[in-house]
C-alpha cells in the first residue's frame, strides 16, 4: 500500500498553512479516509511529547488530532527549536541530536533528510492519504539550495501542491504571482492551484481579481476562505493575537490573568485552556506598566531560561511580580517559569546560554541546573493534599526540560505517585498556595484540574467562582469541526479530490 499525497505550501510564514492542513485532514477523515499529516522540518518552540517520549511540533499534533490519530514523531521528523537568534536545538525523530547555527545545520541536512524520507515512507504504508505541509515559502531563492521541506519534498512524495496566500495582509495577488514566478518549470508543473485565506468583505469585489490572476498563471484559485474571528485553533509558533493587551479596569466579572511574554517563550499552548475560557480575561504582557493588579501572573515555558530571567530583571518585571504578589496576586510558573520561581539558575555547560549563573525570583526555595540530557516524557500523576489541590484529581501532561531542580525548602508537593507518595519534582507550592510551580505542560487541559485551580484563585482573591465551568475538550472538538466546515464550504472539494485522485 502506498498512500496518495497532497501538499500545502504558502507564499510565506504565517499565512495559514498549518491550519489549512488541519482543515483538510479533518475533512478527509470525516469522509472516511485514513489520513495523516506530515511536515519534514518544522521550526517551532511549541512542542509535544509522544507516548514513547519523542518530541515533535504542536502543529502536527493538532493535525493528528484532526485525523483522529495519536501523534507520532514520524509526522514531524525534524524539529528545530531556536535558543537564540542564530542557534537552534535540532530534534531528529523525537530526540535532540545537536545545537547548531544555520550553516552547521545545512552541512548535515542530507543525513537529516534521509530520516525525514524514512519517516514519510513509513506513513505511506499505513494510510490512504498523506497531507504534507511546507515551511515558509518555496520561493526563498537564497535558501532554495538547502530546501528539504518544500518543493524537494513535494517531488519526492509525488505530491500535487496547493499554494496558500493570506489576503488579510494585503497584496495577495502580487504575493502569489511572485511566488509562482520564482519557481522553476518543474516546480510550476506540480502546482495545481491556489487558496486565498482570511478574506473579509464582498466576494463579488474580489472576483475580477481572481479571473485576472488565473489568466496570468493558468492555474485555478480553488477557494477563498473567509476570516472567522470566532475560530480558535492552535498556533504553530506565534502568540495568538486576541487579548494580548488592553485595559482591564472596569471588568469586574472576569478573572484577570497576565501572562509574561518572554523573548524565548515556548509551549504557550499551556495557556489556551485559560485564554478561551469566557470567564477569564487573559493578556500577554512584557512591561511592568502593563500589569494592573491581576489575580494571577503566569510565567510560561522558555527555550533559554537564564536569558529570559535576565529579561525579567532588565524590564523590571521581577520587581513588579513581587509587588503584585505582596498585594495578593497568585503566581504560577510552568516548566522554565517554574525554574524562574526558585533562587538560582545555572547553566555550567553553556547548553542554552552564555550566562553561567543567574538569580531567580526567590519565591520558592529551589535551585535549577541545566543538564546535557533532555527530559521528555508523558506523565499522569494524581493530585495530593496541598494548599492548592485536594487529593485524588487525575492530571496528565508531558515534561520537556533540560534543567533539573533541587527543592531546598519544605514545599508541599502538588502531585503524588501511584503509591500516594508526594513527588515534588513534578510541582510544588509555597505553604500558602499563592506561588505554584509545575514541570508538567498541558496539565491545565484537564477540566477538573483547571476548575480546582481557578476556584483556588477565586478563594484566595475572595472572588465569586464564576469562571471554572468550561469544557475545554468539547470546545476544541467544536472548533475543529468549525474549521472543517469553514474550509469545506468555501473551497472546491470536488476539484481537490480530482487532484488527489483518491
Amino acid at each position: 500500500m502506498s498512500a496518495k499525497t497532497l501538499m500545502i505550501q504558502g507564499t510565506g510564514s504565517g499565512v495559514g498553512k498549518s491550519v489549512l492542513v488541519a482543515a483538510l485532514c479533518r475533512r478527509f477523515f470525516k469522509d472516511g479516509l485514513r489520513v495523516a499529516p506530515f511536515k519534514a522540518q518544522n521550526m517551532s518552540l511549541n512542542s509535544f511529547v509522544t507516548e514513547d517520549g519523542g518530541e515533535m511540533g504542536r502543529a502536527q499534533v493538532f493535525q493528528a488530532e484532526a485525523c483522529g490519530l495519536k501523534p507520532s514523531v514520524a509526522m514531524n521528523p525534524i524539529l528545530l527549536k531556536p535558543s537564540s537568534d542564530n542557534h537552534s536545538q535540532i530534534i531528529v525523530m523525537g530526540r535532540p541530536v545537536a545545537n547548531a547555527d544555520a550553516k552547521n545545520y545545512y552541512r548535515n541536512k542530507e543525513s537529516y533528510f534521509k530520516e525525514a524520507i524514512s519517516a514519510f515512507e513509513s506513513l505511506q504504508q499505513s494510510f490512504d492519504l498523506i497531507v504534507l505541509e511546507g515551511a515558509g515559502s518555496p520561493a526563498e531563492i537564497n535558501l532554495k539550495q538547502h530546501d528539504i521541506v518544500n518543493m524537494r519534498m513535494a517531488k519526492l512524495a509525488k505530491a500535487p501542491v496547493l499554494i496558500v496566500g493570506d489576503i488579510d495582509r494585503g497584496g495577495v495577488f502580487a504575493w502569489m504571482k511572485g511566488t509562482y514566478d520564482l519557481l522553476d518549470s518543474s516546480e510550476k508543473d506540480i502546482v495545481k492551484g491556489f487558496l486565498i485565506n482570511k478574506f473579509r468583505g464582498d466576494l463579488d469585489l474580489l472576483k475580477p481579481g481572481l479571473i485576472q490572476f488565473e489568466d496570468l498563471v493558468h492555474k485555478p484559485v480553488l477557494g477563498v476562505i473567509p476570516f472567522d474571528r470566532e475560530l480558535y485553533v492552535d498556533e504553530e509558533d506565534s502568540v495568538p493575537l486576541p487579548n494580548i493587551s488592553g485595559e482591564i479596569n472596569g471588568i469586574q466579572d472576569k478573572l484577570k490573568i497576565d501572562v509574561i511574554r518572554l523573548p524565548r517563550i515556548s509551549n504557550f499552548t499551556d495557556v489556551s485552556p485559560l485564554m478561551y475560557n469566557p470567564g477569564i480575561l487573559l493578556r500577554y504582557v512584557w512591561r511592568p506598566d502593563q500589569i494592573q493588579n491581576p489575580d494571577l501572573i503566569l510565567i510560561p515555558g522558555s527555550k533559554n531560561v537564564l536569558e529570559d530571567m535576565e529579561f525579567l530583571k532588565n524590564q523590571g518585571l521581577d520587581k513588579k511580580i513581587h509587588l503584585c504578589h505582596n498585594k495578593g496576586t497568585l503566581i504560577l510558573g510552568i516548566c522554565a517559569g517554574f525554574q524562574m520561581l526558585g533562587d538560582i539558575l545555572e547553566d555550567p555547560h553553556g547548553i542554552e546560554s552564555s550566562a553561567n549563573k543567574v538569580k531567580g525570583l526567590g519565591l520558592l526555595k529551589m535551585k535549577t541546573e541545566i543538564q546535557p540530557e533532555k527530559i521528555t516524557r508523558q506523565t499522569n500523576p494524581s493530585t495530593g493534599d496541598s494548599p492548592v489541590f485536594k487529593s485524588g484529581l487525575n492530571a496528565s501532561g508531558y515534561e520537556i526540560h533540560m534543567g533539573t531542580s533541587q527543592i531546598q525548602g519544605d514545599h508541599p508537593a502538588l502531585f503524588v505517585d501511584s503509591k500516594g507518595k508526594g513527588n515534588p519534582e513534578l510541582g510544588i507550592s509555597n505553604s500558602e498556595g499563592t506561588v505554584v510551580g509545575a514541570y508538567i505542560h498541558g496539565f491545565l487541559d484537564s477540566n477538573s484540574i483547571r476548575e480546582a485551580f481557578l476556584n483556588h484563585i477565586c478563594q484566595k482573591r475572595k472572588l465569586p467562582k464564576n469562571c471554572a465551568s468550561f469544557d475545554y475538550k468539547k470546545f476544541r472538538d467544536a472548533q475543529m469541526d468549525r474549521l472543517c466546515d469553514l474550509f469545506s464550504n468555501n473551497v472546491d472539494m470536488e476539484k481537490i479530490y480530482e487532484i488527489v485522485r483518491c
